[in-house]
């Protein structure tokens, strides 16, 4: 074997894309249903279909990836079903904006024309993501690639909405929901997020009609007063027993309204009155149903004020109006006070526009009998979620669960399939084109002109891209799926309305783990977005770093549900990891060139029997950290072992009989054990950093087509020798000790030291005598042990180790003239650097006045200088005789 073969250096460039081609094109992701085969499957959270990867994206999809490496190397009939979701207020959006490029706009193309143009957009971007999802290494089977609205998902969506449908789930009503005046449609509860930014309450009073005075209350939206019909307090409000039922005047409008009572006012909030507005919020509307209140629509859905609002408001934006309204309350002497106050406030998720609670005619599904059995699932572990305190974060929204409003004011999407005939208004759900009215004949029907919730698609992805409706063999084998990977944010959105999709309609649940992670984060972190202009692009990492480097510095450190900071450091260090393991590889290889797999090993060494031993453990540690899901876990064992265990000591203890004047058995062994440990080495990192291991385990003997299809190494509980873990251990310290005094008394790496070694122990004793060999290598030493020794040797730096203590005699073997005065210089600038530190410590100003980190960090550096302090003196006490 040469190592021409194999560059000096590791360039991912030339790597990546070579083994991403060979293993798609030889089929290695694609899987067919096998009965003597135990299926693993997990369907991929299907991204935009014209977004681009971000660092979400990598970080779900790379723990997907390594799931779904290790458990085909573990033999299991693995599929991961890659599909895009067709996104429908984006991918509309976008398509809206190419056309206000070119003056037009979707009303002016009509929908038909329109939907062409979307379907073209989508041809063009909709592979770009995918195509990104390959950089990353995502082991998909590519030949299975779902569409939302391809047509085995949209009949689907049709199956699902019609049975829904019959049995009175999906209903039609006017109800308040959450309007977008940008994107021009409702979006959902969970599809709103509240955002704390500052604001005011007006106190504003409200006369009586019959002129005996007012009530006082406080709103922060002043311009939704225009639509009052009520004023509330709650029925056991002592102080407004006698007001209930006045009449009160409405400032600015003079309509005249009730005072009710209902228990939804909270009497210690504010003044105990609030106004009731049943068009603009979603309690006030549940009031306005309970005591039969008009509604009254002010805001209409450009969020500007309606006719409703009366000529001197109408036309007015909503934050123009409030300004107008609160000079006119105020100029009339209606507004008694303005106090700051900071309250959240609704934002659409898509474009960050402030929604606008509105009323509507909307289509709702039933939330309350779905919830049930999904409930159930949950607590009687059919499904369980990883980590397990998302369990009664979805138990505590399921159980207060409200009704999901699915349509949608758009054209792009799955076009609800309810008709309604214009003569006789008879409404038909149907799965075909209803043609012509089934209850009076009449030809003049026409289609609801709404697109249902892109989630309701979504939602049925884990049967849907298994072929559902029809009965297939992939969905017999392959359902429910294993695992669900997705993130901390979309539980709600998607996660639950999974499960009760598929209890539904496939009585079975849709998975039966949920892997929730959290956010990638920016350094300091905050979520990375457009407008911070904090986002990192993975793309870019991938051309600078590697795919290898991104995924294992996003699994590093990363623990189930919680949320990862993105630092450049760690990317450059695990780039290092990747160049480590690709330099100590090449040593090995350029060692084997002479190697014969068929031949056979003599007796092993110590060291030998050490590495063999700890590749078991780590066998076992990471096979039950992937079990247990801790990803990072397993990376952090894999990270421990190859730099620390293989590379710098296992490679450095085998050098003297690759190297030196040794029999050929001896190399032969040494070569052995090299190849076998790097070889298993590579298979158990293979899920996280699928390149280099491939590029490097095609170079090594007796290797099979690909690395993909390796077994997943097992552990022989034969091979683990705790005897070999524990002397190696001893002499590692040892070792260890020797070269920190080697850094710390600055001695040249060249010269050899005069090392004793007391040991009282007799199996002490003989441990370091039979790993002389490799102290004296290792450290740079010549080695004496003895029992005990009748007097310390005068000037010799001292440290103590697992019983054995150790001696450096440091005359000769340094300048300690030379030495002291580098000591005495280097702890007089320490000192100053001390003082520095406690002076500013001891100011009380300085601790008044800085902000607490800055104090925690002045107190660590004190810490820190004093430590220090305490060790050159201790060195220069030695070197002086105490002097």
């Amino acid at each position: 074997m040469s190592t021409a073969e194999i560059p000096s250096t590791y360039d991912p460039r030339l790597v990546e894309d070579k083994w991403y081609s060979f293993w798609e094109k030889s089929g290695f992701f694609h899987t067919t249903v096998n009965a003597e085969q135990e299926p693993f499957s997990i369907v991929m959270p299907p991204p935009n279909v014209t977004g681009q990867l971000h660092m979400g994206h990598a970080l779900d999809n790379t723990l997907q990836d390594i799931l779904t490496r290790w458990k085909r190397m573990q033999g299991y009939n693995a599929l991961w079903l890659p599909g895009t979701d067709h996104a429908g207020i984006a991918t509309q959006a976008r398509v809206e904006e190419s056309l206000a490029k070119e003056g037009l706009s979707r009303y002016e193309l009509g929908r038909e024309e329109f939907l062409k143009r979307v379907w073209v957009w989508k041809e063009q971007y909709g592979s770009r993501i995918t195509t990104q999802l390959r950089r990353l290494g995502a082991s998909c089977d590519w030949r299975r690639e779902r569409f939302t609205m391809d047509e085995g998902c949209s009949e689907a969506v049709l199956e699902v909405f019609i049975k829904l449908y019959q049995k009175g789930l999906i209903y039609r009503d006017y109800y308040i929901t959450n309007w977008c005046p940008k994107c021009h449609t409702t979006i959902s509860d969970i599809e709103v997020e509240h955002l704390d930014q500052p604001g005011h309450f007006y106190h504003i009073k409200y006369p009586f009609k019959d002129g005996g005075g007012h009530v006082t209350l406080a709103t922060t939206r002043p311009e939704t007063m225009l639509g009052d019909v009520a004023v509330a307090v709650h029925p056991g409000d002592e102080r407004y027993r006698d007001l209930v039922g006045k009449i009160l005047i409405l400032p600015l409008v003079g309509r005249e309204m009730p005072i009710i009572t209902d228990e939804y006012v909270d009497p210690s909030f504010g003044t105990g009155v609030v106004k009731i507005t049943p068009a603009h919020d979603p309690n006030d509307f549940e009031v306005g149903r309970r005591h039969d209140l008009p509604q009254v629509i002010v805001i209409d859905k450009e969020g500007k004020m309606s006719e409703e609002a009366g000529p001197r408001y109408q036309g007015l934006d909503r934050y123009e109006c409030r300004k107008k309204i609160v000079r006119d309350l105020d100029a009339q002497g209606y507004l008694l006070k303005t106090e700051d106050h900071a309250h959240a406030v609704g934002h659409c998720y898509r474009c960050n526009t402030v929604i606008e609670p509105m009323l509507s005619r909307q289509w709702f599904v039933k939330m309350k009998p779905l919830a049930e059995p999904s409930i159930e699932a949950v607590k009687n572990g059919r499904i369980r979620f990883i980590p397990e305190r998302f369990t009664k974060i979805y138990l505590n929204w399921m159980e207060n669960i409200r009704d999901w409003c699915i349509s949608r004011q758009l054209w792009w999407g799955h076009r609800i399939p309810v008709w309604y005939c214009r003569d006789c208004e008879e409404m038909t759900a149907s799965k075909a084109p209803v043609k012509k009215c089934a209850r009076c004949g009449s030809l003049n029907v026409e289609q609801d002109p709404d697109v249902l919730d892109t989630w309701f698609s979504s939602a049925l992805w884990p049967f849907s891209t298994l072929g559902w409706p029809r009965q297939t063999l992939d969905l017999a084998y392959y359902y429910p799926t294993t695992v669900m990977v997705t993130g901390r944010d979309i539980i709600f959105f998607w996660v639950a309305r999974m499960i009760f999709s598929g209890l539904a309609f496939m009585n079975e649940v849709p998975f039966r783990d949920v892997f929730i992670h959290g956010l990638v984060m920016d350094a300091l972190g905050r979520k990375m977005s457009k407008s911070l202009g904090n986002g990192v692009d993975p793309i870019d990492v991938i051309e600078s770093h590697g795919a290898d480097s991104l995924r294992f510095m996003l699994v590093t450190g990363n623990t189930p549900g919680n949320d990862l900071r993105f630092h450049f450091e760690r990317l450059e260090g695990a780039r290092n990891f990747a160049n480590k393991l690709w330099n100590a590889s090449r040593f090995t290889l350029m060692n084997l060139e002479d190697f014969d797999p068929e031949g056979r090993p003599g007796a092993y060494t110590l060291a030998d029997r050490w590495i063999i031993s700890r590749y078991q453990a780590v066998i076992n540690d990471v096979t039950g950290y992937l079990q247990a899901y801790e990803l990072g876990e397993a990376a952090r064992v894999l990270y421990e072992f190859i730099w620390s265990e293989f590379c710098d000591w296992y490679i450095e203890l085998a050098k003297p009989r690759l190297y030196g004047k040794t029999n050929q058995t001896d190399r032969y062994t040494a070569q052995s054990v090299l190849s076998s440990v790097l070889k298993g080495a590579l298979e158990l990192l293979h899920p996280f950093m699928p390149f280099i291991t491939e590029e490097i385990w095609q170079h090594l003997p007796g290797h099979g087509v690909t690395i993909m299809r390796a077994p997943w190494p097992a552990a022989r509980g034969e091979l683990i020798d705790q005897d070999a873990e524990h002397e190696m251990g001893a002499l590692m310290d040892v070792i260890k000790a020797i070269r920190h005094i080697r850094g710390e008394m600055n001695v040249p790496p060249g010269r050899r030291a005069e090392v004793l070694l007391v040991a009282p122990d007799k199996a002490v004793r003989a441990v370091l005598e039979k790993g002389t060999g490799y102290i004296e290598a290792l450290a740079g030493a010549a080695i004496k042990t003895h029992k005990s020794l009748e007097q310390p040797p005068e000037q010799a730096a001292h440290a103590v180790t697992r019983g054995v203590e150790i001696f450096v005699p440091l005359k000769g073997l340094i300048d300690v003239d030379k030495e002291v005065a580098r000591q005495e210089k280097e702890l007089a600038a320490v000192e100053k650097e001390l003082a520095r530190v406690q002076g500013k410590l001891s100011n009380p100003g300085f601790l008044s006045k800085a902000p607490a980190d800055v104090v925690e960090k002045e107190k660590a550096k004190e810490e820190e200088l004093s430590s220090k302090q305490t060790a050159i003196k201790e060195r220069l006490s030695m070197l002086t005789g105490g002097k």
